[in-house]
């Protein structure tokens, strides 16, 4: 058993991790192990777990996550390692062997460091320290003050420890890994002075002299600008003892001292640095016999190519300029080429650096391909159309050493004789630019040790089936690997004199390579331009794509190419696709943007998928790149209010699904608009489960239509897309939802319709409620019911009574509460709505149990049961059933009480309900901690009565 704060916070056990469940419980778990053998007050405790007022039922939450937490250890076994989770008067300690603690142990290893002699040694002990961390310490947890203060200083800890480790490679005089280690910190904490300073020197004494500098007016403008303060004297000294050209003193624990480098240069009897010429031939190194020798002059018209004849001419297009990482996909084209006659299918959308990379790989690969490599661009996205096969094939025999007089005439015949004459070779053969399977086949080599590596912005899902092609397909760049981009055609210097403004600029493009370049190029071209100026204009979604643009090279250009060999229905899809408000689609959200079903949709989706231009991120769910939706957006501008409106509809009648799913029997919560109109297809869900998922999952997406739906004046949709999602509301209370409903009652109010006002009231104040906002909530609560009676909605005058009624309650006017309630409960009866009057019900008998009324709470809760089938949702269930193990107990059936509060929190935790099982978990510790404490005092009674 292991427990671990250095990353997330758990609990390893033989068979896995423990399921600590909410962050909370780790919190929880992280106090306890932060002070282990110790006791930790309730006080802590809760410091510990909030972050800001904690709720009046704290000690309630803590008692049952240590209850959960207790449970979880016996079930691993914990006391065979000596662990036990005990309660100490008003506190909890958690005792084990502090060797069981990650943290412990890296404090053990960080000593035994220190106490060796030999620097070796000290290495191996600190990196083993190191080893232990497998993230940011307490990951996981919600951190409070305390938490955050010991996180810190955890962090604090391992941060000079990496110092210390830097500083022995030194003494052992092993100054690049030195560099490495502190280089990778330095990014991550780039204001902390002693991380620049050391690695300044790591930097300088290994002859990086002019990097080592850099560091230092990077960090020295860093601090002026974050910090308003000049460089200290650590980075100072270091900054000085570089620009002297001297060694500086020895660490402490140096081993020696490196020789000094001089500024001008390396310093004398150094041997140079070979640099490897790129324009050099490779020679044939093969005993085989050439086929002939190649021709004078060759066409260039259709294909460039590489010659293979005695002097192996390489022909193959330059390497390109400025390329940055990739280093995974290079990799991954390498392992491809090992196989027998490989096929390697590079893919990816228009302007992502398919070429690029194949270039790439090709000129770091030249001694893998001593006959040659041949290159043709295939013009598969060509305004000048595709090039012809036989063309190629001509270039490639002719490249190979073949008469033109003996050039076959058919393709046929040409792609049997270029099988032929390669079957003995060692070849690259690169088929840049592909549009079809078709296309590539007869271009393939006959040879089982030639490579062929294929481009295309199409999947190309033919060449995998029939010749095994192995795919590596290529995804935008990370905004490091931008910055970097930018960096290498415009030089550091300015890139490091901006460096926020350029990571929003390799941001802005998307990280696709084709606008990295457009955009470094238009700056280049313009150095007085400063990179946050680019960015602002940039910034303007109308004004993007044009501003990617540059003579006859640019993003638009690049799609267009793209969408001009797609079918019209997929050319359709994808046109309305860009008018999608939210970041994600499906089937069902494609076919109500462009007014089709969903099959049509899925189909449409393929083919744009293949092409590259959506993205497919988890089955039957795909994303838009950001200049893709800007360039889609733009074929039909005039569709923008037809497809918003048919995606709002589509929003609202899955909405209203999802709570039928949900909360089976629930009253909708509105009427449709007039004007509304319902997809050709509305998907199903298998269950709350399912229902409840997908409104998690489209959230974001949801708040983003509602937000389009008011900026379009659409206002009857914005607050019904708002309200439809209050199951999840009510599931989770707490999670940030009062912004969205009051822009729903923004929506509702300039519509002048008291039924939308007063619907989003009453679930706006509810959730003030929740958020401890009781004020505020009694302040919105008090017009609900009023505007609900002058709409004629007497389920939701109920609803509104219901919710009042709670805030009075908590604000201590008890008997208008149950008035409200017993109303509500009326209107609800009246209407013939069995779970309004379920949900009066519910709160009515929780006000009874408080006013010391149990008979009538416990009588309250059984109409409500019986109201509800068994399937009823788990929440209004649950807190049932607490409130009857409630009143069971205050009547003095214990037992009875006992079993269905123990229920109701084992319900509620099984459905990831953390407030049910809270309120559950409250008065079921403190009935069980008085039983245990009856039975223990009777059976000291009893002891003593036998010892008489």
């Amino acid at each position: 058993m292991e427990f671990r704060l250095l990353g997330t916070v758990s609990v390893e056990t033989l068979t896995g991790p423990l399921p600590l469940g909410p962050a909370k419980r780790r919190s929880l778990l992280a106090a306890l192990l932060l002070s282990p053998n110790t006791p930790v007050t309730v006080g802590r405790l809760t410091d510990s777990l909030w972050d800001d007022e904690p709720p009046l039922h704290a000690r309630s939450v803590i008692q049952g996550h240590v209850s959960r937490l207790r449970t979880l250890l016996v079930g691993a076994d914990a006391e065979a390692y000596g662990v036990e989770l005990a309660t100490v008067g008003d506190a909890y300690v958690l005792r084990l062997p502090e060797t069981l603690l990650d943290s412990q142990r890296f404090e053990e290893l960080l000593m035994l460091a220190r106490e060796q002699r030999s620097p070796a040694d000290t290495v191996l002990m600190l990196k083993e320290a190191l080893s232990l961390w497998q993230g940011p310490a307490l990951s996981g947890a919600l951190t409070g003050p305390p938490l955050r203060a010991a996180a810190h200083s955890l962090e604090e800890s391992r941060l000079a420890t990496v110092e210390h480790l830097a500083r022995t490679y030194g003494a052992l005089g092993e100054h690049h890994r030195a560099a490495a280690l502190l280089a990778a910190e330095t990014a991550a904490h780039p204001l902390r002075e002693s991380l620049a300073a050391a690695l300044m020197l790591a930097l300088y004494r290994v002859g990086r002299q002019s990097e080592a500098l850099d560091r230092f007016h990077r960090t020295r403008r860093l601090l002026a600008d974050e910090l308003g303060v000049d460089p200290g004297p650590g980075l100072a000294d270091a900054y000085a003892l570089i620009l002297r050209g001297e060694p500086g003193p020895a660490e402490p624990g140096d081993g020696g001292v490196p020789e000094p480098v001089s500024a001008t240069g390396p310093r004398p009897g150094a041997a140079p640095t070979a640099v490897p010429d790129q324009a050099a031939p490779v020679r044939n190194t093969d005993p085989r016999p050439s086929p002939g020798p190649a021709p004078a002059a060759r066409s260039g018209n259709t294909a460039a190519l590489t010659a293979v004849d005695d002097a192996a001419t390489d022909l193959l297009p330059r390497a390109p300029r400025g390329f940055h990482g990739r280093g995974p996909e290079l990799a991954a084209l390498t392992r491809a080429a090992a196989g027998e006659a490989p096929v390697c299918l590079v893919t990816g959308p228009a302007g992502v650096g398919k070429t690029a990379l194949a270039l790439q790989w090709a000129h770091r690969s030249p001694a893998l391909f001593p006959d040659g490599r041949l290159f043709a661009d295939l013009r598969g996205f060509s305004e000048a159309g595709e090039a012809a096969l036989i063309d190629v094939l001509r270039e490639f025999l002719l490249a190979l050493g073949v008469a033109p007089r003996r050039v076959p005439e058919s393709v046929q015949a040409a792609a049997a004789l270029f099988r032929s004459l390669t079957d003995r070779r060692r070849l690259l053969v690169i088929l840049d630019n592909a549009r079809d399977s078709a296309t590539v086949r007869p271009l393939l080599p006959g040879g089982s040790d030639c490579v062929t590596l294929v481009t295309s912005r199409h999947r190309l899902e033919g060449l995998i089936a029939s010749d095994a092609a192995r795919p590596v397909p290529l995804d935008t760049l990370e905004p490091h690997d931008g910055t970097a981009l930018f960096a290498g055609v415009l030089g550091e210097e300015r890139v490091h004199a901006e460096p926020v403004a350029a990571r929003r600029l390799a941001e802005l493009c998307g990280g696709l390579p084709l606008a990295l370049r457009v955009t470094a190029a238009r700056l280049a071209g313009r150095p007085r331009w400063t990179l946050a100026a680019l960015a602002d204009e940039l910034a303007d979604e109308r004004s993007r794509l044009a501003y990617l643009d540059v003579d006859d090279t640019g993003v638009a250009a690049a799609l267009r190419l793209t969408v001009q060999h797609l079918p019209p229905e997929a050319v359709h899809q994808f046109a309305r696709l860009g008018h999608h408000p939210g970041g994600h689609f499906d089937p069902y959200t494609a076919a109500a943007l462009a007014g089709t079903d969903p099959v049509t949709a899925t189909a449409a989706l393929e083919r744009l998928a293949a092409a590259h231009l959506v993205t497919e991120t988890a089955p039957g769910h795909w994303v838009l790149h950001d200049l893709v939706r800007l360039y889609a957006r733009g074929l039909d501008p005039a569709a923008a209010s037809e497809a918003l409106a048919r995606v709002l509809d589509h929003y609202i009648a899955t909405a209203l699904v999802v709570a039928d799913t949900a909360e089976p029997g629930g009253e909708p919560c509105f009427v449709l608009p007039d004007d509304y109109r319902r997809p050709s297809a509305v998907r199903d869900f298998a269950d709350r489960t399912a229902a409840m998922r997908w409104l998690a999952a489209e959230r974001d997406d949801l708040a983003l239509a509602a937000v389009a739906a008011r900026a379009a004046g659409l206002d009857d949709r914005a607050w019904r897309i708002i309200l439809l999602q209050w199951p999840q509301v009510v599931w989770r209370a707490r999670d940030s939802w009062s912004p969205l409903l009051e822009l729903a009652l923004d929506s509702a109010r300039a519509g002048k319709d008291a039924y939308a006002e007063s619907r989003v009231l009453t679930l706006l104040g509810w959730v003030l409620t929740e958020e401890g906002r009781t004020g505020e909530a009694a302040t919105l609560l008090e017009r609900s019911p009023l505007l609900a009676r002058q709409a004629g909605d007497p389920l939701g005058e109920a609803t509104a009574l219901i919710n009042l009624a709670v805030v009075q309650a908590e604000l201590g006017e008890l008997d208008t509460a149950q008035e409200g309630c017993a109303q509500a409960v009326e209107l609800a009866r009246t209407e013939g709505d069995r779970h309004t009057e379920m949900l009066a019900l519910q709160h009515l008998a929780r006000m009874q149990l408080t006013a010391g009324r149990p008979e009538d709470a416990l009588a309250s809760a059984r109409t409500a049961l019986d109201l509800g089938p068994e399937h009823e949702e788990v929440a209004r269930r649950t807190l049932l059933l607490a409130v009857s193990g409630e009143a069971r107990v205050a009547l003095g059936e214990e037992d009875e009480g006992i079993r269905l509060l123990d229920r109701a929190a084992t319900e509620a935790e099984r459905a990831g309900y953390d407030e049910g099982a809270v309120r559950a978990l409250g008065p079921l510790l403190r009935v069980t901690a008085r039983a245990d404490h009856r039975r223990r005092h009777e059976e000291a009674l009893r002891r003593l009565s036998g010892e008489g």
